[in-house]
């Protein structure tokens, strides 16, 4: 018995963890959280009236009105159990980042006390010098500064020993530039009110002062036990599988999807769904997904900026919470080959401050011409820049996913539904029908009601699709920081919007308003017919037809990025001051940087996987062939053994077999490295395509062989676990 089977053994014995009595949600959701209601009790009403003019004014706070918020923070916080505070903050590299301060200060010889003032609670300065900058500093500018974002609470991170006061911020070099995701998230929003306000009050909406950005995540994401992540170089160093042979049964049976979840998961669930109500994460959804091991998160909707920061902390839930439970938290976009990967299905939306949202449709759609306006502003934003969406969701995990079967391709399209089509259809034409939404759909079985028929049914192979009051962005990976793609589409939809509403003003010159509307949204209707598609964005149908439209379809993260730095979309985001030249060029430079990295980690990783396990398993079970095939042999020629010359002969075509696929793998493990040290020196984006290109193939061969020994090598000579352990080991 060997080492994974040793393991596969304990696994199968181990007992499920202690189920917690649990409390009602509602009594301690948003415990951890320093929210308004908090701050409220906590704080003078002069200082909280101030403090929400900021929020809904922009007027900004005084210090002493910041001190004595500060103070209330850091009473809260300590009367909770919390010893130090730091400012929480998402560099470029998507994850996040934190630098931890003590609340004491001197009170005397050998006395403390604890402080926190207001200016501690508006800036720090973290070091910046080791993160990714893209140009923006040069080496030896070590500042960085965070800057408080008070319109994302506040919160305590509990560990086992202690809890720290988290504060959401922004980074900036020490010239200004945005180091992080935040920054031009917040600027996004600011961008996209500003148009959306005036697109309202072309509408007769003159109350309307502000307009943001709503979002709900769904975070999908595999769960493996412990001792198996820790037995697989490749799980640990790269997040996924580089090889890997198909188990017999994976998900082809479709048996996992919504299915009984096991007490195992369901416990870890539990678990994260308490972690993440007292931090005011609002968890809504639970789920078995397609692929086995595979589940889902999804939440309630929420303005933008807050859902990005809960879905970092939920992030940091559940691979936290998993280890508890003697499991690892896979967020790879593709873990495993040959199975579903996965994806964060970003819903976004737009409300008003006066809780009305911009996309839904209504009763009756066709006459509810701000709707049809902004539904259409949308597909102007797609059609204009398909491409950085598509740059949005680039990166390396995500480029195994983008295309599968379970993912959208890389080719940007928009799915309306046909009630929505019809009536798009219909304003082109210049004629106008009646097409209501109350289109009642009986289910026939007689104790269940009768319910109207959603607007859309679901298209689950669009990228982009409108699902009844929202729009849902399919291509995001589950791993990635949801802030760039909100950013893009914030920042497109406000060009739009502007764009419709000036059009629009300048018909109505001649038109009346209701015409002049119809006829603008009948041009850019016509314009943007070539995103629209209603059918199976997977089918090789679907790619041809859109390269007869000219929709690109860009499969290369290297080549995806480029769209960041066309000198169109420069001036778009210069224009509403979401990002500098400068900012866009060093976010080129650091994702290309992360992408090359990335597949040389990969790369290195195989090897080593090859060298230092593979092939010498794949040895010990070719000398035992060579051995067995010896002895029978000399069995026949010494004993007079009588065999059939088709079965020697089968031993021999094994053995050959097996010689052939250990020459393969070492053959191209060995062209593999050479490959690496040929292209060291060449500039970042000709090498990043050379990977795609050239590295990713010599590296899918690899496996291609390796996976093939997996197959006809006795478990008893393979020590890495296998899918069917890794996948179906409750």
């Amino acid at each position: 018995m060997n080492i994974r089977q040793e393991i596969l053994k304990t696994i199968e014995t181990r007992p499920l963890a202690d189920v917690k009595k649990f409390r009602k949600v509602s009594s301690y959701f948003g415990d951890n959280t320093f929210s308004v209601p908090t701050m409220k009790k906590h704080i003078s009403k002069k200082t909280f009236d101030a403090f929400m003019a900021w929020m809904e004014e922009g007027r900004q706070i005084t210090l002493a009105q910041a001190n004595e918020i500060a103070e209330a923070m850091k009473t809260w916080a300590v009367d909770r159990g919390a010893t130090y505070y730091t400012h929480w903050f998402q560099p470029m590299t998507g994850m996040t980042a934190e630098k931890h301060d003590s609340f004491i200060s001197f009170a005397g010889i050998g006395r403390v006390i604890e402080t926190f003032s207001g200016s501690k609670l508006i800036k720090g300065e973290p070091d910046a010098s080791s993160f990714p900058s893209g140009g923006i500093r040069t080496t030896f500018e070590a500042r960085g500064y965070t800057a408080w974002d008070p319109t994302s609470p506040a919160f305590i991170i509990e560990s086992k020993l202690g809890k720290t006061l988290c504060i959401p911020t922004i980074f900036v070099s020490y010239h200004g530039y945005a180091l992080d995701k935040k920054l031009p998230h917040l600027r996004s929003i600011e961008a996209l009110s500003k148009s959306a306000v005036a697109f309202l009050k072309l509408f007769g909406n003159k109350n309307v002062k502000k307009v943001f950005s709503t979002c709900g995540p769904e975070q999908e994401y595999f769960l493996i036990d412990k001792n198996f992540y820790r037995m697989r170089q490749d799980l640990l160093l790269t997040g996924r599988t580089l090889v890997g042979a198909s188990s017999p049964k994976d998900q082809q049976m479709e048996d996992q999807y919504f299915g009984s979840i096991k007490e195992r998961v369901v416990n870890y669930m539990y678990e994260v769904g308490e972690e993440a109500y007292k931090l005011g994460i609002p968890l809504m959804t639970r789920h078995n997904e397609v692929a086995p091991h595979q589940y889902e998160f999804a939440p309630i909707f929420e303005e933008s900026n807050l859902a990005a920061d809960h879905n970092q902390l939920l992030m940091e839930i559940m691979k936290k919470v998993a280890l508890r439970h003697d499991m690892v938290c896979l967020l790879h976009e593709k873990p495993f080959a040959g199975i579903n990967g996965s994806g964060k299905h970003l819903n976004w939306s737009m409300s008003d401050d006066k809780c009305n949202n911009l996309l839904n449709p209504g009763k009756t759609p066709e006459d509810n011409l701000q709707f049809l306006a902004v539904l259409v502003a949308v597909l102007r934003a797609v059609n204009q820049y398909g491409d950085l969406l598509r740059a949005s969701v680039a990166s390396a995990g995500n480029e195994h996913r983008l295309g599968a079967n379970e993912a959208p391709p890389a080719i940007i399209s928009v799915f309306l539904g046909e009630q929505l089509t019809a009536i798009l259809d219909t304003i082109e034409k210049g004629k106008k029908t009646k097409i209501s939404r109350e289109d009642i759909m009986n289910l026939g079985v007689a104790r269940l009601p009768v319910v109207n028929k959603d607007m859309t049914d679901r298209n689950r192979t669009s990228p982009f699709a409108f699902t009844g009051n929202k729009f849902e962005f399919r291509a995001v990976g589950s791993s990635q920081n949801i802030s760039t793609a909100i950013t893009v589409i914030n920042t497109i939809v406000a060009d739009s919007l502007d764009d419709i509403r000036q059009k629009i003003e300048e018909a109505k010159t001649s038109k009346d308003f209701n015409t002049a509307v119809l006829l603008v949204l009948a041009d850019v209707i016509r314009q943007t017919r070539k995103i629209r598609f209603e059918g199976n964005n997977y089918s090789e149908e679907w790619k041809k037809e859109a390269a007869k439209r000219g929709l690109p379809n860009e499969p290369s993260t290297s080549e995806a990025l480029k769209a960041l730095v066309k000198e169109e979309h420069i001036k778009l985001f210069e224009k509403y001051k979401v990002f500098s030249r400068e900012e866009l060029k060093a976010r080129y430079k650091i994702w290309l940087e992360m992408y090359i990295k990335l597949l040389e980690i990969e790369a290195m990783t195989l090897s080593e996987m090859v060298n230092a396990s593979i092939v010498p398993n794949a040895f010990d079970y070719q000398g035992l062939l060579a051995q067995n095939l010896q002895q029978i042999v000399n069995l026949k020629n010494s004993a007079g053994l009588k065999l059939l010359d088709e079965s020697l002969e089968d031993q021999k075509v094994h053995l050959s077999e097996v010689t052939e696929m250990i020459f393969y793998v070492r053959k191209n493990t060995r062209a593999m490295m050479q490959f690496l040290e040929e292209t060291r020196d060449l500039e970042e984006d000709e090498k990043a395509r050379r990977y795609f290109v050239d590295l990713k193939p010599i590296m899918e061969h690899i496996r291609k062989h390796a996976d093939l020994l997996e197959g006809v090598i006795s478990d008893e000579h393979w020590d890495l676990p296998k899918y069917r352990e890794m996948l179906f080991v409750k």
